[in-house]
């Protein structure tokens, strides 16, 4: 699948997970993604490191909430230069800003099996409220017993929100490196039993 068509939603399985707190598994999630390049095409990106917890209330989804973080230094894009431009003070500066945040404050069902999730995403010491659009993904039981939950949510940001405004103007008009950015984050999250 290619990084800017939608992600496709995977009908959720008929095994209903408990209410709780849930583990993200960074091993099994991912953030990806994808900016136009010369005004032409499209260079897609991962950042790695994520860590965070969410609430999960799958009878009142609204009381549904998370925390997450995203390590800037994990950033690639297959291009060890470009990797290190991004991590520069000319985009994240992950020296001075190591970790992106986002922080839900509203959650809403929307249809079977997805919802809106509102949230403070901060960026390079900048926080904004963005919405996220999510898709549950399914819930199983893992080989050692826990409980597992799959989403995927997606959302579009102006990288100038945030203060990532280095670019530079092509010879035939255009600039380098687009505004908007499309993210797409996979998430799985282990059960924590109280």
């Amino acid at each position: 699948m290619s990084s800017n068509q939608s992600a496709t939603h995977v009908p959720a399985t008929a095994f209903s997970p408990p209410a709780g707190a849930y583990a993200i598994d960074g091993a099994h999630s991912s953030a990806e993604f994808a900016v136009k390049h010369l005004m032409i095409s499209i260079v897609t990106g991962r950042i790695k490191g994520i860590a965070g917890a969410l609430h999960l209330d799958p009878a009142r989804p609204e009381q549904s909430r998370v925390e997450a973080s995203l390590d800037v230094g994990t950033i690639d894009t297959a291009d060890e230069k470009r990797d290190a431009h991004l991590r520069s003070p000319d985009f994240f500066d992950a020296a001075n800003h190591p970790r992106i945040t986002f922080r839900s404050v509203r959650a809403q069902a929307t249809g079977k099996d997805e919802g809106q999730l509102v949230g403070e995403l901060t960026i390079r010491g900048v926080t904004k409220q963005v919405p996220l659009k999510v898709a549950f993904d399914g819930a199983a039981k893992d080989p050692w017993g826990g409980t597992r939950v799959g989403f995927t949510a997606e959302a579009t940001l102006d990288r100038k929100d945030f203060g990532l405004h280095w670019n530079m103007l092509l010879e035939t008009g255009g600039v380098l490196v687009g505004d908007k950015v499309k993210v797409t984050l996979r998430v799985e999250a282990v059960h924590q039993p109280a």
